[in-house]
Parts: C-alpha cells; structure tokens; sequence
C-alpha cells in the first residue's frame, strides 16, 4: 500500500442533492424552506434545504415535527426517478474524467487522484472537475481533498455549501482536534452521549485517550473511533462497478403444486435478497419472478415499481406476480426472484411514505440479521 502522503483522495458530495434538484425543476423553490419527503405526516424528512436547517429541521426526522418547527415550509413529495436521473448523469462525467472513483452513495463520490499530483495538479483537477459537474449537471457540489477517505469527507462538510478545502498531507490531526466528536463519521447519538459524559467533547480530546481504554471503552469500535480521530484511515477507493442485477432460485428436490409451500419460498427468498439490498445500500424499480414446470417449460414476469428495498412491498409485489404467472397448474420444479434496475439508496430514500416506525422497525430487523444470522428472524408464513 502507498504511503499517506503519496495518497490523494478527494470527496465530492453533491450539496442537499434532493433540494437542488427540486429547485433546478421548479427554480420559483430556490432560497425557500423546502422539505422533501412523503406528503404523510406520518412520514419522515428525505431532506431539507439550508433555509429549513435554521429552524432545528434535519434528515430522517418526522415530517409532523419538521412542519412544526418551521410551518411556512413547502413539503415536496420526491420523485426518485428524477433523482435518480442526476446522480446518473454526475456518475457519467465522473467516469469519463476519474482515473478511480468510489460511488459511495447516490450523491456521494470519492475519487483516487494518487499520481496525479506529477501530471495536472491534484487541486487542479479537483477543481476543474467540479466546474464540469456543475456546468452539465446544473447542480451545486462541495469537496474535500486530503491524503485519506476519512479526512477528506470531514473536509467537505465543513466547507457546505458549495465550497472546497484541502488538507495537505501532515495536517491531518491539527485539522481534526478543534472539532466536536460528532463530526467524526460513525459517531452515533449513543456514542456521543457516552462521550460527552466523560467530558470527551473536541477531537483533539479523544485522539489522546489511550486506545487500550477506548477498546474497554467501546470495544473494537473503540479502537476505530481512535484511530478516526487520530486521522489514520488506511481504507482503499473501491472502483466503481454498476451492479445490474441481484437474485436468486431454488429447484426444489420434489417438483411441487403444494401453494403454501411454493408462497412460503417466496417469501423466504424475497426477503434474502430483499435484506441483501439494504446491506449494499441498493434499492430496485424492477422486479421478475420466474417459474420452471416439470416439464422444464420456463416463465417468467416482470413489473416496474417504485425505487424501494422494503420487504413489505417487495413481498407484495412478488406474489402478485407470481399468482398472475401460474396458470399452468402444472408441478413446479424452480422458484426464483430477481430485482433490476439497482440504484444507489437507503432507508430514508426508499422509505418516503412510511412511518418513522416502519424505518426503525426495519432497522431494528436487519441489526438482528446482521449480528445472529439472516435465518434468526424471519417471517412466519416463509418458515
């Protein structure tokens, strides 16, 4: 691996991305306290403009608070398809530019300029970079370019919005100690309130903690919260590859007509790849269930939805499309699902119309998945 101070890496990270490119549409919006997000009051804030931000509105909080933290707000009800569309298209022109590029989520990149320093300029082409983004894109962009992932993302959201900071190789920690802890990226309301208890409030405060009392502390997350604050980050930029497709079938050991068996797969199955999606931070607009009769006769069905990873839709539409693709009454010998059209995306994203609950429910489901193993929960009817 390359020494720290043979690294460049910037961050870019497209500013309020769902806001700007509401106002880009609409530009009567700009300069207005916007809330984007499902038109329910049950529903919760995808995202908000730095004008809504001054009342104490931030993402992921419920749209009835946020309405009543700032009540002149205009609520927009999203439209992945478009926002989509814009990440697509900034994705493009960073592949045609980039040597290495990271698509860290839908309006977030991280790019490795390492040896671009010798030819063009590291700044320079950072710069001039965001100069093409915003010209064909129309959007604003901030960024950050430092020896390592993490300091250039702390870099860039302090220079929001519409700004651009480097921190050269060797300034890293100075850069780091006068902030609060919870700029750190990782650091929870958990962990924070832990911290701040133990009067822990600046960065340069924690990174002198002893790294054997910060794993008593916080166990293995300790020594990483260390190290973060220390300003190591040895992390690589994954090169970006588009994912077409994520899937999977069974061929069962006895070709079967049993329909509650054949649901009861489906719904396991469903929710596998449906939990595989959230994982990757991925959502689909498409879904296709696929049968295989006895006499090897395969079929299959497709339908395109709205952007989602959550299993109660996902199960929904699965089995509609697999009660309007038996007609055969034939024994089924395989049973599989695919999701397409994958896209960047998470929780507060996919989940517009529903409640905070459903999104902490779904949390609370995959926290348990991750930690004991997919099979420990899952829904009655797949057992």
């Amino acid at each position: 691996m390359l020494l720290s101070k043979d690294r460049h890496i910037a961050h870019f990270d497209l500013d309020a991305f769902f806001v700007s490119v509401e106002t880009l549409r609409n530009p009567k919006l700009a300069g207005k306290p916007l809330l984007v997000g499902g038109g329910s009051d049950r529903g919760v804030v995808a995202a908000c403009s730095y004008e809504a931000r001054k009342f104490g509105v931030h993402s992921a909080m419920p749209m009835k608070l946020a309405r009543r933290l700032c009540p002149d707000a205009i609520v927009i009800k999203s439209d992945f398809e478009v926002y989509s569309k814009y990440s697509q298209l900034v994705t493009e022109v960073i592949k045609d530019t980039a040597p290495v590029f990271e698509k860290a989520s839908i309006d977030e990149f991280y790019i490795d300029l390492t040896g671009m320093d010798k030819f063009f300029g590291c700044f320079r082409f950072t710069g001039e970079l965001k100069k093409r983004i915003n010209k064909e894109s129309g959007l604003p962009i901030s960024w950050g370019l430092a020896s390592n992932k993490l300091i250039s993302k702390v870099a860039t959201n302090e220079v929001k919005p519409n700004g651009q900071l480097e921190i050269p190789f060797g300034n890293e920690k100075g850069f780091l100690a006068p902030l609060s802890i919870v700029k750190i990226p990782g650091v929870g309301k958990e962990t924070g309130y832990k911290l701040l208890k133990m009067g822990v409030q600046t960065v340069k405060t924690l990174s002198e903690i002893p790294i054997e009392m910060m794993e008593n502390l916080l166990g293995k997350s300790g020594i990483d919260l260390w190290r973060k604050a220390n300003g190591i980050d040895e992390s690589p930029v994954v090169p970006y590859h588009e994912q077409k497709s994520i899937s999977t079938e069974t061929t069962f050991q006895t070709d079967t007509i049993d329909m509650d068996f054949l649901h009861s797969q489906l719904v396991r199955m469903t929710e596998d790849i449906a939990f595989q999606l959230r994982q990757q931070n991925k959502l689909t607009g498409c879904v296709t269930v696929k049968v295989r009769y006895s006499n090897f006769e395969t079929f299959t069905k497709q339908i395109t939805v709205p952007y989602t990873n959550a299993d109660h839709i996902l199960l929904k539409t699965a089995n509609e499309l697999f009660n309007k693709l038996y007609e055969r009454r034939l024994l089924i010998r395989l049973l599989g699902i695919r999701f397409t059209h994958l896209i960047p995306g998470n929780y507060q994203i996919s989940l517009f119309d529903d409640t905070q609950e459903m999104i902490n429910l779904y949390q609370a489901i995959d926290s348990v998945k991750k930690r004991f193993g997919e099979d420990k929960i899952v829904r009655a009817v797949g057992v």
